[in-house]
C-alpha cells in the first residue's frame, strides 16, 4: 500500500476500458480516487449527485494505482498526497496541484518502545517505516527535527500492512505509520512519539491535474472542484449521516470512520485560497519535500517549475 489504504477498500472496476476513450476536449476528467477520509467528498458528490459529466471518477483501491495511471497518460488527475504529487511530477506527466482536502493532525504518527521517550532515544534504533510513502516523509521530518542522521538509524522499508506483523515479532524499536495502523500499534503496547500535529501544516492530501489538460479543459477542472466542495459541505453539517456512508461503502465499523475525521483538518475555501496563493504553504512545503526527497535520493532532482499549486480553478464561493 502506497499511501493512506483507509480499511477495507474495494478493488477498482473497469480500469481496463480506461484508454479507449478519446481525449479531445469535450471529455471529461478522468480523476483518479482511492479510498481516504479526505477524499470522501467526492465520493460524497457522485452519491447524491453533485459531480457533473464532465468528471468522471476512476476508483481504485491504492494511491499506487492513480499514480501509475497518471504516468501511463490513462488519467488526467488525482487525489494524492503532496509527496506522491512531487514524485509523478518529476517522472511525467508535469502536475498542478488545484485543491487541498485535508491536512494531517495527528494521522500520521511514530511510535515507538514505551522506554523510547525523546526523540533523541531514537539513534542506533530500528524504525520501520514505508519510505516512498507520506510515512516516509514524516519519518525524514522527525529526524531532521531531532537532529539524527540517517545512518544513526536502522530504517526497514516495508509496505505498512507489514508493520503490525514486525511489532508483534519484536524486530522493530518504532513505526512511523498512519491511522488506523498507528491505533492498532498503541494498542499493542507501543507509545505516541511523535505525530503530525508536530509538524503543522506540513502534510497534505491534494487534488492534481496534468498542467496540458488544466490548461486545454480549465472549466472541467473547476467542476471537479466544485463537486468536491459540495462533498464536503455534506460531510461537515451532516457528519452522523457522512459517518455511516462511509462506514457501509467501505465495509469499516463507525469507530473507525470518527476516528479518520479526527485525525485530519478540512480546509474550507478561504483555506484553500491561502494554501494555493503564490508564495503560500503548499509552494514552501513542496520546495522543501523535494529538496528532501532528493537529499535522500527517493527523487531524480528538485522541482524545477515557477509554480507547483494555483488557485485559480477554484470555486469564487461556495454555498
Amino acid at each position: 500500500m502506497h499511501r493512506r489504504h483507509f480499511l477495507g477498500a474495494s478493488l477498482a472496476a473497469g480500469l481496463a476500458a480506461l484508454g479507449l476513450r478519446g481525449c479531445g476536449a469535450s471529455s471529461p476528467i478522468r480523476f483518479g480516487i482511492h479510498p481516504w477520509i479526505g477524499y470522501e467528498s467526492l465520493y460524497l458528490a457522485e452519491e447524491f449527485g453533485w459531480l457533473p459529466a464532465s468528471v468522471e471518477l476512476v476508483k481504485g483501491s491504492s494511491a499506487l494505482e492513480s499514480m501509475e495511471l497518471l504516468k501511463s497518460g490513462k488519467l488526467d488527475g488525482a487525489a494524492l498526497t503532496l509527496d506522491e504529487a512531487i514524485r509523478v511530477h518529476l517522472e511525467s506527466p508535469q502536475l498542478l496541484v488545484v485543491g487541498v482536502t485535508d491536512v494531517s493532525v495527528g494521522a500520521d504518527v511514530l511510535v515507538a518502545k514505551p522506554e523510547i521517550r525523546k526523540l533523541d532515544q531514537l539513534r542506533g534504533k530500528r524504525i520501520a517505516v514505508e519510505l516512498a510513502g507520506v510515512s516516509g516523509t514524516l519519518l525524514l521530518n522527525i529526524l531532521d527535527q531531532a537532529g539524527i542522521e540517517r545512518d544513526e538509524v536502522t530504517v526497514i522499508n516495508v509496505p505498512v500492512d507489514q508493520h503490525v506483523g514486525l511489532w508483534q515479532q519484536g524486530e522493530v524499536d518504532a513505526i512511523a505509520c498512519y491511522e488506523p495502523t498507528a491505533s492498532i500499534l498503541l494498542g499493542l503496547g507501543g507509545a505516541r512519539l511523535f505525530d503530525s500535529r508536530q509538524l503543522p501544516e506540513t502534510i497534505f492530501d491534494v487534488l492534481v491535474v496534468t498542467r496540458k489538460f488544466a490548461a486545454r479543459v480549465p472549466d472541467a477542472v473547476r467542476a471537479l472542484l466544485a463537486a468536491h466542495f459540495s462533498g464536503l459541505r455534506h460531510l461537515v453539517r451532516n457528519q452522523h449521516d457522512s459517518v455511516y456512508r462511509v462506514a457501509t461503502r467501505q465495509g469499516i465499523s463507525p469507530a473507525d470512520v470518527r476516528l479518520a475525521l479526527a485525525s485530519v483538518m478540512f480546509p474550507d475555501l478561504a483555506s484553500n485560497r491561502r494554501y494555493l496563493a503564490k508564495d503560500g504553504r503548499v509552494e514552501q512545503v513542496a520546495r522543501s519535500l523535494s529538496l528532501m526527497l532528493a537529499r535522500e535520493g527517493l527523487v531524480p532532482r528538485t522541482l524545477e517549475v515557477e509554480r507547483f499549486s494555483d488557485s485559480q480553478f477554484l470555486p469564487r464561493s461556495v454555498s
